[in-house]
């Protein structure tokens, strides 16, 4: 049997990079997928196409997760297409970086309202869904900078390390209805955005971590599922850091 078998997994920020791996993983394992995106362009068909070809039920929706009533009508809509929610990763996240000195009040909003808020908003919509059903899990995708915090990256650091405490927090008030909550704090991961970055940046990026590469999106995934499934029964209220030993 596989490990999903039977589950309904809504992944946010899905049509790309982390979150696509996320749930393409969950598929591959049995899931069904419901996942979001900004707008549903040639990545997010390509990628519920992919998921379909593994003959399991998906469907992409359009949502701005930081929009508290967006993100309530996008899950009615998940109910009456899916009938359940059983696993919510919050994936979507941006970021908008520089010093404190140069950072204005724009980059700052944009970057908690998307990272954090819109984890607020998918619990909040899923939160009773969850306890009725007596069951569910939720995983917060953070960062090691949450964790450590950078420089340059204050309004991210901060965003993720929201992230860290909202399911610290859930993991407390939801675990007697069954409900487990837990972060994921991917370090340097290749993606899109960071395969632009200067070779030079990304081998000193390397020469900090005890591995001496980049994580892969698909490894991160592996940890999703982790949390997501049975395997997982019992942890709940943790963060995992997934970098390679470089902050240990």
């Amino acid at each position: 049997m596989k490990l999903l078998e039977g589950k309904v997994a809504v992944v946010t920020g899905a049509a790309r990079g982390i979150g696509r791996a996320v749930a393409l993983c969950f598929a591959q394992n049995g899931a069904d997928i419901a996942f979001t995106d900004l707008a549903i362009d040639d990545n997010a068909k390509n990628t519920e196409n992919e998921i379909l070809a593994l003959g399991v039920r998906c469907k992409a929706y359009a949502s701005n997760a930081a929009d508290f009533q967006q993100t309530h009508e996008v899950v009615d809509q998940i109910m009456k297409d899916f009938g359940r929610i059983d696993v919510l990763v919050n994936n979507a996240g941006i970021t908008r970086d520089g010093l404190m000195l140069k950072m204005d009040e724009k980059q700052w909003d944009m970057v908690i309202n998307i990272n954090l808020k819109s984890a607020y908003n998918f619990i909040h919509a899923v939160t009773p869904i969850m306890m009725r059903q007596r069951g569910g899990s939720i995983i917060n995708m953070s960062s090691v900078v949450g964790v450590h915090g950078n420089a340059s990256q204050a309004n991210y650091s901060a965003s993720k390390a929201g992230m860290i405490g909202l399911a610290k927090s859930i993991a407390l008030e939801l675990g007697s209805r069954g409900v487990r909550a837990n972060a994921i704090a991917p370090g340097f991961i290749i993606t899109e955005m960071t395969d632009k970055l200067p070779d030079a940046i990304k081998a000193e990026w390397n020469k900090k971590i005890p591995l001496r590469r980049g994580g892969t999106p698909e490894e991160i995934a592996k940890v999703a599922l982790f949390l997501a499934s049975d395997f997982s029964s019992y942890v709940s209220g943790q963060v995992i850091q997934v970098d390679g030993a470089m902050n240990s």
